[in-house]
């Protein structure tokens, strides 16, 4: 199939973009690189050894969107393309409303338009507000911030198009705390600023980046009173897309719903002591004030993926620590180094 991948540039859509093509699609590009780098495209040509397709545009500008869907025959569309960090998302509500549903909004009309029927969508834990433990996909939906409501919206935006246009369909993937890297250390998490996430923020402390990890509360009601998190590797998590994808071209459903994660919780120390086990040395921190809107515990209930899609992760908590510091040691800048 002939993919189109919005935000292929960035985390996540990099990692898809590769399994994509090692599945024997054939994958266009879109992104308009405010949270990713141009330097990737040259990473996933010699990884693939194949020329990238790339239009570098904002999905926002519809003229631009519908002019690609003219000029190209599409199959399907991965949605990634989208503003991400909760507590800028609190600053900047109309940022993230105008941006998150409006390319959204450009996509889906044009994939009407040119008659192309299947599109996998990004969502997010966030979905589940703050009942985020051990989450199955018929919890009601809810959020906390305006990020976690764009998804919310988001995903009830493709339900009501697969109302009116029921030949569409839709994958809606939850997923949970994506970490990791592409096992080569060729690509990987590279954040603007501050990290928003905390195994971006560890190896940058691993790298002497940063000074020390802040360990936001460690009086949850948890295994060792710090946060407990569902972590997938970027790796088990693309697979998840193109496994998805695969599911559309057979489903009779309009939309499917799946979480993606381990079903296994992780906390914040425990993922820290993973981290010095493969650097060799420990890791100074500092427990501080907890973050307002934290959850105790957020794990996926990955049962559902794992009967329909046929998928599970099999990356372990190690694996994952291995990767990152293979990719932040041999990077240490990121993809502007």
């Amino acid at each position: 199939m002939k993919i189109l991948v919005s935000g292929g540039a960035g985390y996540i859509g990099s990692h898809t973009v590769l399994q994509l093509i090692a599945a024997g699609h054939d994958v266009v590009i879109v992104d308009n690189f405010s949270n990713s780098r141009p330097t990737v495209l040259g990473r996933l040509e010699a990884l693939t050894g194949q020329a990238m397709s790339m239009h570098a545009f904002d999905l926002c500008d519809y003229d631009k969107t519908e002019h690609l869907f003219a000029t190209e025959d599409f199959d399907a569309v991965i949605h990634f393309a989208g503003h991400k960090a909760v507590g800028e998302s609190v600053e900047k509500p109309l940022d993230y409303y105008e941006n998150n549903l409006g390319s959204t909004f450009s996509l889906v009309r044009a994939m009407q338009r040119y008659d192309v029927d299947k599109l996998v969508f990004s969502s997010s834990a966030t979905v589940y507000g703050t009942d985020q433990a051990g989450a199955t996909e018929d919890r009601r939906t809810f959020a906390t911030n305006p990020y976690g409501w764009t998804k919310v919206m988001q995903e009830q935006i493709l339900r009501d198009v697969a109302v009116a246009a029921p030949q569409m369909r839709f994958a809606l993937l939850r997923y949970f705390n994506p970490v990791g890297a592409h096992p080569s250390g060729t690509i990987g998490e590279d954040p603007n600023g501050i990290p928003n996430n905390l195994m971006p923020f560890i190896a940058q402390v691993a790298v002497g980046k940063r000074e020390k990890l802040s360990v936001y509360g460690d009086d949850y009601d948890t295994v060792d009173g710090t946060g407990v998190r569902d972590y997938i590797h970027v790796e088990d998590l693309a697979a998840g897309h193109v496994a998805a994808l695969e599911a559309l071209t057979t489903t009779t459903e309009p939309v499917n719903t799946w979480n993606l994660g381990s079903g296994q919780g992780t906390s914040v120390l425990q993922l820290l002591k993973a981290f010095e086990r493969v650097v060799g040395r420990e890791l100074p921190y500092e427990v501080v004030a907890r973050r307002p809107g934290d959850v105790a515990s957020s794990f996926a209930d990955p049962s559902k993926a794992n009967a329909e899609l046929g998928w599970r992760t099999k990356k372990t908590i190690d694996d994952m620590c291995a990767d990152v510091w293979r990719w932040q040691s041999q990077n240490p800048e990121g993809y502007g180094g």
